[in-house]
């Protein structure tokens, strides 16, 4: 059976450390102004100026993995998956909470066919596509298989191949992968901080 072609952006898979496990997500602040970029769930995001915005296909200083966004409106209380580009809130801050631990472990799926799957692990990588499902709230976000290689200054480390019934073939198009964040901001100093 084929694997599913269906990106998901990163999603929790658990931890390198007993902590991390626990698959916590922490609060933070999006610019109050109403930043321009909508960020869907499973996307990398950085720092800019203390508030936090989608992370580029290539960029260092990962604080985390985008979980969701609470913010007051002028109809009440919102909690969506997803932050639409340009919000602003009626009162208050915009919250969103990212997985930010180090050591998270975490599951993304392959941009193209992976017949080395098994050989990449260890290696590095960037990712792949910025944008999302607005129905869904759900990064469309995947593993760069074509950047996959030793160089430290990739975003993310291929830890395994997962075994799921979605994931079946190895060496077929879009499997699976265990990945941790490899350049996450408060892992190790990272060049460019």
């Amino acid at each position: 059976m084929a694997n599913v072609d269906s990106a998901f952006g990163l999603r929790p898979y658990g931890g390198l450390s007993p902590s991390s496990a626990t698959m916590q997500s922490r609060r933070y602040l999006i610019n109050p102004s109403g930043y321009g970029t909508t960020i869907f769930q499973g996307d990398l995001v950085k720092f800019n100026a203390g508030y936090i915005e989608q992370a580029g296909v290539s960029d260092a200083n990962i604080v985390g993995v985008f979980n969701g966004v609470f913010f007051q409106s002028s109809d009440g209380p919102v909690f969506k998956n997803h932050y639409v580009a340009s919000t602003t809130a009626s009162s208050g801050d915009i919250e969103v909470f990212i997985y930010d631990d180090p050591d998270m472990l975490f599951l993304i799926q392959g941009d193209s066919a992976t017949n080395t799957a098994q050989a990449n692990v260890g290696k590095n990588a960037d990712t792949v596509g910025t944008s999302g499902n607005t129905t869904t709230g759900i990064s469309s976000r995947e593993l760069d298989v074509s950047t996959a290689a030793t160089t430290e200054g990739l975003q993310l480390k291929i830890v395994g191949v997962a075994q799921d019934d979605k994931n079946g073939e190895l060496g077929t198009t879009h499997t699976n992968l265990i990945v941790k964040i490899n350049e996450h901001a408060y892992a190790h100093p990272v060049a460019g901080t």
